[in-house]
């Protein structure tokens, strides 16, 4: 790879951008045409949020004005909205854009702050960390920071008073009557005792003590049993408000300076997204689209790209990569000679660098799927594609089917389609497919079939240029059968995966050509043909499982494997509800006595899953 690193620069296309935008919580950024941030913002649901600035009617003068300059958008996906919130402020300390709110430039998030006294207070901290003490946080909502502080001093009756009452009282206040507080101002409390509550109030924010929460919701049960529902919904308010003081938060922590490398090669595009970590603050991402990469594996690009992209830069000291390649230990040598310090290349495995990966990840794949679906490239990859198939037109409109079911249960068919402009997700369907024998794929792929163009013979929906079917002769005879019984002539694709099912070694057959259709691995043909598989296998994958818990008549977290009757209510109780794990990260979730990393990550994944 010898050609000069280049950033995406793509003439903004607002329509284009949103069909290719996650639903996933993030962060936006609004550039103008001097590649200058004007506006950060936050959303729950990135889709939903940045759309709503491009409706006809609704928009206030500025922004309409606003909209005007963008050139193009920026997004980086976080874990959950809390992270979103914090990378929000963080950004526009760091980059003030002008269309931004002032007093949200200045805006701090709160700590909740221990000091170093020999009876030490608990508080909601703002600002510079100057005290002595120690700090817990940041945290989203200071009204959770209150109302957790409220309950904590209930539970822990560390004392919440300024200095200055403390240090003039002689005799105890009102909290002391209400069992809030146990009067150190007067020594009522022996320094010894005071440290143990203390401590125990410092376990708990450090997430390492069950207790408490596991006495809430047994409390919970109890009062819910007895119905005294009014009760079970204050306990249940209360587990809500300490599994938010307790929520971890990964774009804020106390490391230095450092970067996050990670890199994806797929269907002919290669993309390395590059995020920012200063003063242990996520500062938003980058992504890079280095040419003449196609056939690389991810090793040899991230091989490639770091020197190009540090050599003669400022580099920090630590470099996180998400694969480990040949001369690592030559490439740090070079750049600490290059930049006068020390530098660590690595690939994390364990602590919170690991999950800054993950979102290093999630963003890469984001830009690559906005990369794969920008109009110039795909224009390209159908006209390459008509060569292949010595098609006499080029074709505007693929459809492509798959088939997914579990053990032959619930068997559902998808169908994608994919025109020049990308995925017409409008067109897309699903088909429940029933009154077949459990497993059948054949079967299941021409009933699909003939449910989708008998429609098409009764004037109702668009004709396809090419049919493209996910799997081999047995599928595609189907397919072939389908087209005769219903005297439709459209060509007809197979493309079924290799012996390994590694990507470039599929087998196509085109309907009407003798032997095999040669595609390099190379070919951008080739990688729009994988793209729309893919597509249809996801699709289909989504809509299986829909159907399957929607036939069990279960909540979303029935459909998990290794979550039993016990974890379940357990995870309940500990969240108090569905929408509270929903909205929380892998770390909180496994923090649940029982709930292994991976059932955590399996849990999140059911909840945010792309549609």
């Amino acid at each position: 790879m010898t050609e000069k690193l280049e950033q995406e620069q793509v003439v903004f296309d607002s329509a284009a951008f949103l069909k290719t935008l996650t639903s996933r919580p993030g962060v936006y950024r609004m550039v103008d045409s001097t590649d200058t941030v004007i506006y950060v913002g936050k959303a729950k649901n990135l889709k939903k949020r940045v759309s709503s600035y491009f409706r006809a009617t609704g928009l206030t003068s500025k922004n309409r004005v606003m909209v005007a300059q963008i050139a193009h958008i920026e997004t980086t996906v976080t874990h959950t909205e809390n992270e979103a919130l914090i990378l929000e402020n963080n950004l526009i300390k760091d980059l003030m854009p002008r269309y931004n709110i002032l007093l949200r430039d200045d805006k701090t998030y709160p700590y909740l702050f221990i000091s170093s006294d020999t009876f030490p207070r608990i508080g909601l901290h703002r600002g510079v960390k100057r005290k002595k003490g120690q700090y817990f946080g940041p945290y989203p909502s200071a009204g959770a920071v209150r109302e957790s502080l409220h309950l904590l001093q209930k539970i822990f009756p560390i004392r919440q008073c300024d200095d200055s009452y403390y240090q003039n009282r002689s005799r105890p206040c009102l909290q002391y009557q209400i069992k809030r507080c146990t009067a150190p101002c007067v020594g009522l409390v022996s320094e010894a005792d005071y440290q143990k509550d203390l401590q125990h109030t410092i376990l708990f924010l450090e997430g390492k003590n069950q207790q408490v929460l596991d006495d809430l919701s047994e409390q919970m049960t109890i009062a819910s049993s007895g119905l005294d529902f009014e009760k079970a919904a204050l306990l249940r308010d209360k587990i809500i408000s300490l599994r938010r003081v307790q929520e971890r938060q990964y774009v804020s922590a106390e490391q230095g300076d450092l970067d996050v490398l990670a890199a994806i090669v797929r269907d002919g595009v290669s993309v390395v997204e590059v995020s920012f970590i200063r003063g242990g603050r996520s500062l938003g991402s980058k992504s890079y689209f280095p040419k003449g990469t196609a056939a690389n594996s991810a090793e040899e690009l991230l091989a490639a790209f770091i020197p190009q992209y540090y050599l003669g830069k400022n580099v920090p000291v630590e470099v996180l990569i998400s694969h480990e390649f040949e001369d690592m230990a030559l490439l740090e040598a070079v750049l600490k000679s290059d930049s006068q310090h020390r530098v660590l290349i690595r690939c994390p495995q364990r602590g919170p660098s690991v999950r800054w990966m993950k979102m290093a990840k999630t963003n890469a794949e984001v830009s690559l799927v906005q990369r794969l679906s920008s109009r110039s490239n795909l224009l390209q990859r159908f006209e390459l594609l008509q060569e292949a198939l010595d098609m006499a037109e080029m074709p505007k409109r693929i459809e492509c089917f798959d088939i997914s079911h579990t053990g032959g249960e619930k068997t559902v068919a998808s169908c994608v389609v994919f025109g020049l402009e990308g995925p017409i997700k409008t067109d897309y369907r699903k088909f429940n497919i029933d009154g077949i024998t459990p497993g059948d794929d054949y079967a299941a792929m021409h009933q699909a079939l003939s449910r989708r163009y008998t429609r098409l013979q009764k004037g109702e929906g668009k004709r396809p240029d090419l049919l493209l079917i996910d799997g081999g002769k047995g599928q595609l005879t189907e397919a072939k059968s389908v087209m005769a019984e219903l005297q439709l002539d459209i060509d007809i694709l197979g493309i079924a995966k290799g012996p390994a099912r590694k990507p470039g070694e599929e087998t196509l057959f085109l309907v009407g050509r003798s032997g095999e259709v040669d595609l390099r691995a190379d070919s951008p043909a080739l990688h729009l043909l994988q793209q729309i598989r893919d597509e249809a296998h996801r699709f289909a994958i989504t809509g299986h499982r829909q159907r399957r818990a929607k036939a069990r008549k279960t909540s979303p977290l029935e459909s998990v494997e290794g979550m039993g009757p016990k974890r379940r209510q357990k995870l309940l109780q500990q969240f108090g509800g569905l929408q509270e794990i929903q909205r929380a990260g892998v770390e909180d979730l496994s923090a649940v006595d029982g709930i292994s990393s991976a059932l955590a990550q399996k849990i999140y994944d059911v909840f945010h899953d792309e549609k």
